[in-house]
């Protein structure tokens, strides 16, 4: 565990050092671990990659929401499942720790959960599926169409893997992105990260 989670910051490290050392030349791009995809040549940057962007999709209660809806309050998004075994149900349930501990500053921050299951992912499910966490929660769905290209705005990585009796699971980005007021990225918080980093990050998402 201690040799993973070194080698988990030093890429941390050496991707900071890519974004912010020189004059504006930026990779821009994560770990494809976490986005899922290759990364492309320098490119002139602010210093932020861009992740997040446009779409559209339907929340838990049927009310249709783009990103604009969850502008104002520094948000962080998770991509998942309902049919997920292990790793959505973990992350949903410490960030409903993280808003418990964050007492009143908690309703200064969204937290979305975006499902990259729309076959299966109703907004009924969906809602269903949210009575186990944080009431402060949201969740989002829409047609695969629109899911994809929320996921490619957020460069999520997501694919179907067949499962015995003809149904199946799906591999799928793990991290949480946390992005600011107006919608730009702060933050990653790794699946599994110590609770207290992770809780270090939302405040500072908070504080601005």
């Amino acid at each position: 565990m201690l040799a993973l989670r070194i080698i988990r910051w030093t890429a941390w490290a050496l991707v900071a050092v890519a974004i912010f050392v020189g004059t504006g030349i930026a990779v821009g791009w994560f770990r494809t671990e976490w986005l899922g995809q290759q990364p492309p040549g320098a490119v002139t940057s602010t210093g932020t990659p861009a992740v997040g962007g446009p779409f559209s999709l339907v929340n838990h209660r049927g009310e249709r929401v783009t990103q604009d809806t969850f502008k104002g309050k520094p948000t962080a998004y998770f991509f998942g499942f309902t049919h997920c075994p292990e790793v959505c149900p973990t992350t949903l349930f410490e960030m409903s720790q993280h808003l418990k501990e964050l007492g009143p500053d908690a309703d200064k921050l969204n937290v979305v959960f975006v499902t990259v299951d729309p076959e299966r992912d109703t907004p009924e499910l969906l809602k269903t599926y949210l009575e186990s966490f944080d009431p402060r929660i949201i969740a989002l769905t829409g047609t695969p169409e629109e899911m994809a290209a929320a996921a490619k705005a957020f460069r999520i990585s997501y694919r179907k893997v067949p499962t015995e009796g003809g149904n199946y699971t799906i591999d799928h980005t793990s991290s949480l992105i946390v992005t600011d007021a107006k919608g730009e990225l702060v933050t990653l918080i790794d699946y599994h990260e110590e609770a207290p980093s992770a809780l270090a990050k939302l405040k500072r998402a908070i504080r601005g």
